[in-house]
């Protein structure tokens, strides 16, 4: 949608303010509902201000539904999928606020509201993810809720208690009742990771991390949402009983819900002027891009709680609260063509060549288009002006087009009736947004293939990156992964940049990677839906890849985290003719398929780390994964999130806020020198 389509300035106010009803509860339906935004945040807050001023201006105009007069959500109209729950108390929104002269006016409000009282104040990140309000009672999870209209939300425990950074119980001298408000969000790098795969596979992708959050939560089936590896941000309450006990300040009601096991910020400013407010907001747009998930702003509140309830609320938003959004960061380019790369499963992704722009921290010449669907609702042509930015400030994307800077010369795309690698018609599934090329012998898909099974979280194949897999291809030496396991040095030695000593390094990597876990070799194959929890998951419960590719869907369905999508998908490709030939070659080229695997088929009854929780931090000198192998051999758990649950923090250089909190709940810390000694 274009700004042109969005405004209407030979409307008349009444006409105006239907429109923008209308407008707002569209968008409204795309972002809550359906997780898919048309609009950025500041478009719609335009939509909205303006609406509040002309409601203002015509109170005879303002009717009961207005947007004006909820929270937002969904509007009180039930998915069918969730049971309908009613919140303890109504879930708020918060006003916005853009500049420093509004922060301002919100501290000068206050001090009119509160006269002749000193108001201290706290910031802490905006995390850009779904509000949640969990019910504790006596210290156990009960109900988990999103926001829905703000009065009622949909009921969404069963997937809540999948993310393991959320406590099924309290723990400490919690109160008897808790509703705990936060947000759910997804990490940065899982953010990634997800739409990756997603593209790979030919699936939509997520716009942003809020969204594939929002997405997740929507899942009927909790073991999807398992898979993805949300985490939360807690930072308020809705109900507590007994009211007595509740702490006086902001500052002290995270450090509670921190000594709980709920995970908070683990920075929170304080500030009594607006000055100050704008110094802590500055502070934290500096080193927002390292947080680990997405934050689009600040929040500020009044620390004294008991001041809250003096200042009390308007029908959609508190008085004693704001929240300050930064401009989003997009820098403007040209866009100078349009490319096709083929992935592993034969899907046409349209790439974006830009020329090169320094956006959020680095410089971007390539971004993503997705599918020849998101080019044309963005109406994007070669030879465009474009705004680029980064997705959850991970992924390049176009955001938007300049299509007031055309000049004529702009060209319009048209995805390829052929495979641009191997010449093949592509085709269309019906349903499907993906164009596929149908060849699996392309050489394009080996590559990826090839690539995907030799990377870092499947097979970890050292020296086997992009470059030497599209050299080894190109030669004729590599048809399928299994050819890895056939390649010599006499093979190897006449190509460019193949020296002795390269050779015999890639070949012993060759011949190791023979040995890895069975799980790696699940991660690798390139298994739809299986990802590496999956493939561990997978590994842990048949122990063997006979026993896996011999599992009826039932028997699949019965492993924990494993549901009925994912198991119907894992027992057909099996069946595949084509992957059956390729495990044979497998077997014969002597893979590990899961008898020797001491992390899954040892026991773990003499394991030095059994029962013990842990999480890795920082720079170490192993690789990470490597770390978690050692503790997972030795009976050992690991986890991403530091809780008291954790047992042991393994920290390297660099540290940051997860060995502050492990100090702040005694969880013991170790370096790796310790950690060497302790797993002998």
């Amino acid at each position: 949608m274009t700004t042109e389509e969005i405004f209407f300035p030979e409307s008349s106010d009444q006409r105006r303010i239907e429109e923008l009803r209308r407008r707002i509860a569209h968008h409204d339906r795309l972002y809550y509902d359906q997780a898919k935004p048309e609009i950025t945040d500041r478009e719609y807050d335009a939509l909205y201000r303006e609406l509040v001023d002309l409601e203002r201006a015509h109170p005879e105009l303002v009717v009961a539904d207005s947007p004006t007069m909820r929270v937002g959500g969904k509007h009180g109209r039930p998915q069918g999928a969730f049971e309908q729950v009613r919140h303890l108390v109504p879930m708020q929104s918060l006003d916005n606020t853009y500049s420093a002269e509004e922060i301002g006016e919100f501290v000068a409000r206050l001090h009119r509201l509160i006269p002749e009282k000193e108001i201290p104040l706290t910031i802490e990140p905006k995390v850009d993810g779904v509000a949640i309000a969990l019910l504790y009672e006596k210290g156990r999870l009960v109900r988990a809720a999103t926001r829905g209209d703000g009065t009622t939300g949909d009921e969404v425990t069963r997937n809540i208690r999948t993310i393991h950074s959320i406590p099924p119980t309290l723990h400490g001298d919690f109160p008897a009742v808790l509703e705990a408000r936060g947000e759910i969000y997804l990490p940065r790098e899982t953010f990634a990771r997800i739409n990756a795969e997603r593209d790979e596979q030919g699936l939509p992708v997520f716009a942003n991390p809020r969204n594939a959050a929002a997405g997740s939560l929507k899942q009927l089936d909790p073991n999807i949402v398992a898979e993805r590896g949300l985490s939360g941000v807690f930072y308020g309450f809705g109900g507590y009983e007994p009211r007595e006990r509740l702490p006086s300040t902001q500052q002290a009601l995270v450090e509670f819900l921190q000594s709980w096991g709920l995970p908070t910020n683990q920075k929170l400013w304080t500030a009594k002027t607006a000055a100050e407010v704008m110094s802590a907001i500055t502070e934290l747009g500096e080193i927002r891009h390292g947080l680990p998930f997405e934050t689009d702003g600040a929040v500020i509140k009044v620390d004294q709680l008991v001041l809250h309830q003096q200042l009390g609320s308007t029908s959609k938003a508190p008085r004693w609260a704001i929240a300050y959004k930064y401009e989003p960061e997009q820098a403007r380019t040209r866009l100078l063509d349009i490319s096709v790369q083929v992935g592993r499963s034969g899907v046409l992704t349209p790439v974006a060549e830009l020329e090169p722009v320094f956006v959020a921290g680095s410089t971007v010449a390539r971004a993503t288009l997705h599918n020849e669907e998101e080019i044309a609702r963005k109406d994007l042509r070669i030879g465009d002006w474009v705004l680029v930015e980064k997705a959850g400030d991970v992924i390049p994307a176009v955001a938007s087009v300049l299509v007031a800077e055309r000049n004529g010369s702009e060209r319009p795309f048209v995805m390829p009736s052929h495979c641009p690698d191997c010449g093949a018609p592509v085709s269309r599934f019906e349903g499907e947004v993906a164009v596929r090329c149908g060849n699996p012998g392309c050489p394009a898909q080996v590559r990826r293939r090839i690539e995907y099974f030799a990377s870092r979280n499947a097979m970890d194949i050292a020296g086997l990156g992009e470059a030497v897999v599209a050299q080894l291809t190109d030669a004729g030496l590599l048809r399928d992964i299994s050819d890895l396991y056939t390649l010599t040095a006499a093979q190897l030695l006449p190509l460019e940049r193949m020296g002795v000593k390269s050779v015999e390094n890639l070949l012993s990597a060759i011949s190791e990677s023979r040995e890895r876990p069975l799980w790696r070799l699940l991660a690798g194959l390139g298994i739809p839906h299986v990802g590496v929890t999956a493939a561990r998951t997978l590994a842990s419960a048949f122990l063997t890849l006979d026993r896996l590719a011999d599992a009826s869907v039932e028997q699949l369905c019965d492993v924990n985290e494993i549901g009925g999508i994912m198991a119907g998908a894992i027992h057909a490709w099996f069946r595949d003719p084509v992957v059956m030939e390729l495990i044979e070659k497998l077997r014969s080229r002597g893979l590990n398929f899961g008898a020797r695997d001491p992390l899954e088929s040892a026991t773990s009854s003499g394991s030095k780390l059994l029962g013990t929780t842990w999480v890795l931090t920082g720079t170490l000198t192993i690789l990470r994964e490597e770390a978690a192998d050692m503790i997972r051999l030795q009976g050992g758990k690991v986890s991403g999130s530091v809780s008291a649950k954790t047992t042991y923090l393994l920290a390297g250089e660099e540290a940051g806020s997860k060995l502050e909190k492990a100090q702040k709940l005694g969880v013991k810390v170790l370096n790796e020198e310790a950690f060497r000694h302790l797993i002998g």
